[in-house]
């Protein structure tokens, strides 16, 4: 069997959707799995051992580009895929599947995509809270599953795959040694300062981290626009710190980044697209919430703790407090944080003792 799939745009929907390629592969295990996103994203597919071929779409996010949309199914046709799973809800990104002429095309109703999809779903958001799921259960007949508890278990939870060779040749780019306790810090969202924890507070958590683990390494992670946060980070260190914390935002690839992730020990990170791949790659984690709502896009490794002072889900674009920051991050202290941070390593040790 030979399967498209219309990948979602976004780190964090594209780390949640490969529940649905890893179930796809369960059940069907001599298929084919494609996937067309943005180009930024082949690096990520890349480690995502049941994807066949990461297939770059020649179109921005945003552009509705019928007739661009028309000619790239045109061209797929040769392929002769058996089916399609469009993930994105918008119209236009049900284009492509319907002018490959893929005979069987699923999704969810999304923008009224009647004729283009002709194996839609109703979505029950009540029946399905979090987005993973309703990724994974697009994977079964229409109707089979009515809500989540009823999704056959295990659920297959995004797993990325590193090798050790990546790993070493990434740290050797970066000149960051081997045998040392990596902490790796994700300040950053795209979302903006609102899901953000204060820079000053990571600063803070910096220092007490450096206090207790001598000589650690911080690796601080995100895109060059996150490049002002990690200043502002290593600006409020003395300099006998700032040798050991490492600005990375902006200086990496994204599977340079994946790499590294994979080497830390354990990080600390906003509600973000990073946060999804370092779950993936069942790194220890500490993560913070504000606004957003660890109900609908919680981090899914086993191996986290989530802090969050508030109740309830906050649509909102701006915090309330200086630099747009929220008030719920902000009353995150580090202190707390790293002891959140001590429970969780010990708990991961204590049962990984158990296990040997």
């Amino acid at each position: 069997m030979k399967i498209l799939i219309i990948g979602p745009s976004w780190i964090g929907d594209m780390m949640m959707s490969q529940s649905l390629y890893r179930t796809l592969k369960f059940k069907y295990p001599k298929s084919e799995i494609d996937v067309v996103a943005p180009d930024w994203c082949r690096s990520l597919l890349h480690k995502m051992p049941e994807i066949n071929q990461a297939i770059s779409m020649p179109w921005g996010h945003k552009c509705l580009s019928i007739n661009m949309r028309r000619q790239f199914g045109i061209k797929l046709r040769s392929r002769h895929y058996d089916q399609a799973y469009v993930l994105p809800n918008s119209f236009k990104s049900a284009l492509v599947p319907f002018f490959a002429g893929i005979s069987k095309r699923i999704g969810w109703i999304g923008e009224m995509r009647y004729g283009l999809l002709n194996d839609i779903r109703l979505l029950n958001k009540s029946a399905f809270p979090k987005m993973f799921q309703r990724y994974v259960v697009l994977a079964y007949k229409k109707n089979l599953i009515n809500n989540a508890d009823e999704i056959p278990k295990p659920i297959l939870l995004p797993k990325l795959s590193v090798t050790k060779t990546e790993l070493i040749q990434s740290k050797q780019i970066f000149h960051i040694p081997e045998n040392l306790f990596i902490i790796g810090f994700c300040p950053g969202s795209a979302f903006g300062p609102a899901k953000c924890w204060p820079f000053y507070h990571y600063a803070k958590l910096a220092k007490l981290l450096f206090s207790i683990y001598n000589r650690c390494r911080i690796l601080i992670f995100g895109s060059k626009k996150d490049d002002v946060i990690a200043k502002n980070i290593r600006e409020l260190l003395s300099n006998d710190y700032k040798q050991y914390c490492v600005n990375l935002t902006g200086k990496t690839t994204l599977e340079q980044v994946i790499n590294l992730l994979a080497s830390c020990q354990v990080i600390v990170t906003n509600d973000s697209g990073l946060m999804h791949i370092a779950s993936a790659l069942n790194i220890p984690l500490v993560v913070l919430y504000g606004p957003s709502s660890p109900d609908f896009t919680p981090s899914l490794s086993k191996k986290v703790k989530m802090i969050r002072l508030i109740n309830g889900y906050y649509k909102i674009r701006k915090g309330n407090m200086d630099n747009g920051y929220h008030k719920s991050l902000i009353d995150i202290k580090p202190e707390y944080v790293i002891t959140v941070l001590i429970q969780l390593l010990t708990e991961i040790s204590k049962n990984e003792s158990i296990n040997c």
